[in-house]
């Protein structure tokens, strides 16, 4: 065992007593949704101010106690992941770039005024859950455990500073497809009335006050019977940035993909980066640079625009077919997935999944 410093705690493993039973279990995993059934366990580590990281622990998922002064519930100091574990053929599971989620929580940590996970102490916790919960891991196309490690500001006090204890947890939920229906085009509202982050907030640290303030948009968005929201600069109200939970990418018929650089209000995506190394890979120049909504919806309109891609954890790779605004709606090609989409997809996937040669080492076995 080493202190918080050195990144190692050994985990005290406590498997529950009242898991699912293997029957019930098997059966709500033919079909478990997205974000609602969740597995028998969780891991938790504390940390106290001059004491570091310490009981490190995984255990039967069940409610938290919190004195009703708990200072995230006042000052809103929370960070989360996403991240997924995906079950091999052999019976094994993997994990995708896991460092980098472990490195963005540092960041978001940074942003947020809290202590930063050690890398190995974050791995250790997502492990230790893939390896006890695997049995959730659901046997379809598209299925994956779905991995939420999050921080909050556990002190009990009222007053605007820093806390000085924290819980980081993991927590973990059987999914299929993000999208109900599989690999379509998805419909996207944009946003003119809300904005998702402005420069030196805190729209390049996952925390979850940044989709809090998206909500409203996104209720916009369902009541244009839209699947998404896409939020433009705060400034101007004229750059794309990034939709409620994905960020974006423009395929041009110049051999050109554009998408929106890393100006700090926008969340750094694991997905995004992968999936700018694979377009490289296939020979298309991916160029980081502004894109207005103007020359979206020109360059739709003319042609020049083949291809809208939708990049995230849960959803992978998705094509957006139609943009709607309160000036109209325009269509992207066809109006359904194109051929970059569905290739990078699925080998993102297959990468994923251990299905295909893993060039840049992502593939991760648990």
């Amino acid at each position: 065992m080493t202190d918080s410093q050195g990144g190692e705690l050994h985990f005290n493993i406590e498997r529950s007593v009242n898991a699912m039973p293997d029957a019930e279990r098997n059966e709500r995993l033919k079909d478990p949704g997205f974000g609602t059934l969740f597995t028998d366990h969780m891991a938790m580590v504390r940390y106290t101010e001059g004491k570091g990281w310490h009981d490190a622990q995984v255990c039967e998922r069940k409610p938290l106690s919190l004195d009703p002064a708990t200072a995230v519930l006042h000052y809103a100091q929370e960070i989360f992941e996403g991240m997924k574990a995906y079950g091999l053929s052999n019976g094994e599971a993997a994990l995708f770039r896991p460092e980098q989620n472990a490195r963005r929580f540092q960041k978001s940590a940074r942003r947020m005024a809290m202590p930063e996970v050690p890398e190995r102490l974050f791995l250790q916790a997502v492990n230790h859950m893939v390896d006890i919960d695997r049995a959730w891991i659901p046997n379809m196309d598209g299925g994956a455990l779905y991995l939420r490690p999050f921080m909050f500001a556990s002190e009990a006090f009222l007053g605007v500073r820093p806390a000085k204890e924290y819980l980081f947890l993991v927590i973990a939920c059987s999914v299929g497809a993000y999208f109900k229906g599989g690999a379509k085009a998805v419909t996207i509202w944009a946003s003119e009335n809300y904005s998702r982050a402005a420069p030196g907030g805190t729209g390049a640290a996952k925390c979850g006050g940044n989709y809090a303030a998206s909500l409203p948009a996104q209720a916009e968005a369902i009541a244009q019977d839209c699947d998404q929201v896409v939020f433009l600069d705060a400034t101007e109200k004229k750059w794309v940035e990034e939709l409620g939970g994905m960020n974006l990418f423009f395929v041009m018929n110049d051999n050109t993909v554009i998408t929106p650089p890393l100006t700090g209000t926008i969340l750094p995506g694991i997905t995004r980066d992968s999936l700018m190394q694979l377009l490289r890979d296939d020979g298309l120049e991916v160029v980081e640079q502004p894109y207005s909504f103007e020359q979206w919806r020109n360059d739709a309109q003319s042609g020049k625009l083949l291809e809208t891609l939708a990049c995230g954890t849960a959803a992978v790779v998705t094509a957006v077919g139609t943009v709607k605004s309160a000036d109209g709606a325009f269509t992207i090609g066809s109006g359904e997935p194109g051929p970059v989409a569905n290739r990078m997809r699925n080998r993102l996937v297959d990468i994923q999944t251990g299905k295909a040669n893993d060039p840049h080492g992502w593939f991760v076995r648990v």
